[in-house]
């Protein structure tokens, strides 16, 4: 089965590949000015430097019509030193009072406001890169180019300065982003490069390069370039973060509040412009926001993405296997390491190496836990890794081979190891995406004596009016790596996908999205387990941002062993087929009071289902926003009827881009939890910054109203020194 479904996967690459456009269109550029003088980042480019940088103005639309004119100008100047890049972008408008402006926090969301993105591939190699985009309130969102910019790692992190300002004529920012901050090819003197403008009022995006609907921004394979660059300097490649933690923690109403001071070290030394070794020492996570909860009504385990900044530090280099994810197969799930359950496990410390060197991508991490208790059993002290190493081939596309150790529990003859593929390009048939991946993997520990491999396939052209998928993956009877997630187990997992998403010629209609996603999963020595097919006659974007949805879902699933989908109601061993239908709209996040209300409803295991969600946000001002979410699930079954509520309250005090005040309450009828995490982050430097936590969790108890699970207070401060 493998050797049929690698050699029909070459064929297709091969096939595909005979169409690929062989000429590779002129790339734009701009020169990167020189500084002579000091360059002071506070959103106004008055120093003269800035009146002699070059000056980039040739954008035009991507929406609402492709290559159309801007409805304002926009002029981007770059200008570079042996430490830094700096960037400063004049937004021209003639309403800046209609400038659409909400957030301040740091990564916030900032896609539905007006925003300036940039997108740099410091190693030219069209299949990384580094994304930087600013509000016009200086919001800043980070993040990393992943799947070859067909998405974004928008949980990485690192060190820059953005200030914003705002004048009659529209508004300004200006960006400095230390060399230290990323990592670059040595001896470069040109990078990949792009700029990106919305204005969310008219629902209008501009681009500089790569003007295409089909594209997207992060390819970096078809940006522009950035020329004149210097010889870059980053000094000894040294930085030391210490952090200082003191908390306060109470368990239960009797329990005494206990009081530590823990310190913690984070040290980094570049080994070269392009690689970084990193040690951790009694690591802290203190100021990582809560999960969100989830209701669950499968027989599978959720999944909750990683927060934890030293894991999301060159995450995208850990990325394996085109076609993998949370609904199949995750190899490397760093939230494995440091955390059982929802318990944290402490850990003593931790290295961790990644980087490039020439077309080679390469990452590695090792940490060792202490030991700890969980659910009346002792774990010792244990240690893990995980390697990843990445081939550029074919301009576009990678090999790469994959590998980790370890077991979180102790468990002995732990390991995982894969190999993969993924072919890509941009110029099918002229100008379309076409991405074809094949992976396979093999697991092993102790306790695994079945089928221990899992392998799979995808197929995908992802451009603007089609986007057609075929994945496959078939995962082995015991296929259960210790660092890995993996929701089941012995299954043949099949899915196509396809959107057709023509732009009509109607009055208040942007864009239609006719979807079809067929999903079949089979037991490799058994009968069907599930199916489901997802279907969108309607899911219309209008002119004015707003969006209605309706959808249609045949589901069936087979029950094998019974299981509990909520408390004291239990699903019989069975075969089950049922209709599902959703009515959905979605108000334009342009407008101060925004969200999105769904409407799940229909057959449900012989009996019915109503699932109502809600999400509003509410930003009465850029001070001040709020952020409601909703689910309240009714199940009537011949087995049990059930109600679940799920609320969440947020509350964003934003008095500077640099100082806010969150907190996030959150209740659900299941747990009966009513949990508060209320934080204040103060950046007082690009380098140095505070938080003020405050958790607190009470437990519904139907003899005691409310009864204190836990309490905590924690204040923790840290700076980073670089050498």
């Amino acid at each position: 089965m493998l050797a049929k479904s690698s050699c029909l996967f070459l064929g297709l690459v091969f096939i595909c590949s005979a169409y690929v456009y062989s000429q590779v269109a002129v790339r734009p550029s701009i020169q990167a000015g020189k500084v002579t003088g000091e360059i002071t980042i506070d959103g106004f480019l008055d120093e003269p430097d800035w009146q002699t940088a070059p000056v980039l103005d040739s954008f035009l639309t991507t929406e609402p019509v492709e290559k159309g004119t801007p409805s304002a100008p926009t002029f981007v100047r770059v200008m570079a030193t042996s430490k830094a890049i700096i960037i400063g972008v004049e937004c021209k408008d003639p309403n800046p009072e209609r400038i659409v402006r909400f957030s301040k926090l740091r990564d916030t969301d900032i896609s539905n406001e007006d925003h300036i993105k940039v997108v740099i591939d410091p190693f030219l190699d069209g299949q990384s890169g580094y994304i930087l985009a600013v509000n016009a309130n200086a919001a800043r969102y980070d993040a990393l180019v992943s799947n070859r910019g067909e998405s974004e790692n928008e949980d990485w992190d690192t060190i820059w300065e953005a200030r914003v300002s705002i004048n009659e004529n529209g508004w300004i920012a200006e960006i400095r982003l230390p060399i230290q901050s990323i990592y670059f090819k040595k001896k470069l003197t040109e990078w990949g490069f792009n700029v990106e403008r919305r204005i969310q009022r008219n629902q209008e995006t501009i681009r500089w390069a790569n003007v295409q609907r089909d594209q997207f921004f992060g390819q970096t394979s078809r940006a522009g370039l950035l020329t004149n660059l210097p010889t870059f300097n980053y000094g000894w490649g040294l930085s030391v973060r210490p952090s200082l933690v003191n908390s306060l923690n109470k368990e239960g109403a009797d329990g005494a509040t206990i009081y530590n001071l823990e310190p913690s070290l984070d040290a980094s030394q570049r080994l070269g412009p392009n690689v970084l070794a990193t040690i951790t020492v009694n690591t802290d996570f203190a100021e990582t926001e809560v999960d969100t909860r989830q209701t669950n009504l499968t027989r599978f385990p959720l999944f909750f993405p990683e927060k934890r900044a030293f894991f999301l530090e060159g995450s995208d280099i850990f990325e394996f296997g085109f076609g993998t994810g949370s609904n199949t197969v995750l190899p490397f799930f760093s939230r494995r390491i440091g955390l059982v359950g929802n318990e944290q496990v402490p850990i003593i410390a931790g290295a961790k190496v990644n980087g490039r060197i020439g077309n080679t991508a390469f990452g590695g991490l090792g940490l060792r836990t202490n030991s700890f208790d969980s659910e009346g059993t002792s774990y010792d002290a244990t240690t893990m890794g995980v390697m990843r190493i990445r081939q550029n081939v074919l301009k576009e596309s990678s090999v790469g081979f994959i590998a980790s150790v370890g077991d979180p529990l102790g468990r002995d003859k732990s390991f995982m190891s894969g190999l993969d593929f993924t072919y890509q390009t941009t110029r099918f048939n002229g100008n379309k995406n076409l991405i074809a991946g094949a992976w396979a993997l093999y697991t092993n520990r102790e306790d695994l004596l079945d089928d221990r491999s899992a392998f799979g396939i995808k197929l995908d052209y992802p451009n603007d009016k089609w986007d057609l998928s075929l994945t496959y993956s078939r995962i082995g009877k015991e296929f259960d790596p210790s660092l890995g997630f993996v929701p089941r187990l012995g299954v043949h997992f099949f899915r196509l996908g396809t959107v057709y998403a023509p732009r009509p010629n109607w009055l208040l209609v942007r864009q239609m999205f006719n979807e079809l996603f067929a999903t079949y999963i089979k037991g490799i020595d058994a009968e069907w387990q599930s199916y489901s097919v997802f279907m969108a006659p309607v899911n219309w974007r209008l002119e004015s941002g707003d969006r209605i949805e309706m959808n249609v879902r045949p589901v069936g699933e087979n029950i094998t062993e019974p299981f509990e989908i909520a408390d004291g109601v239990i699903i019989p061993v069975d075969k089950y087929h049922f209709m599902r239908y959703r009515l959905e709209a979605e108000f334009a996040a342009k407008r101060r009071l925004n969200g999105q209300v769904s409407w799940w409803f229909g057959s449900f295991y012989d009996g019915t289902l109503d699932e109502l969600e809600l999400e509003l946000n509410w930003n009465p001002s850029s001070l001040l926003g709020f952020e409601f979410n909703g689910q309240r699930n009714i199940g009537r079954l011949p087995f049990g009827d059930f109600d679940q509520t799920l609320v969440g309250m947020r509350v964003r005090f934003n008095v500077t881009s640099d100082l806010q005040l969150n907190s996030y309450v959150q209740y659900d009828t299941d747990s009966r939890v009513l949990g508060v995490n209320a934080r204040i982050h103060w950046i007082f430097s690009p380098l140095g910054d505070v938080f003020l936590v405050f958790n607190h969790n009470t437990f519904n108890d139907i003899t005691d109203r409310w009864s204190l699970q836990n309490e905590q207070i924690i204040l923790k401060i840290r700076y980073t020194f670089r050498l």
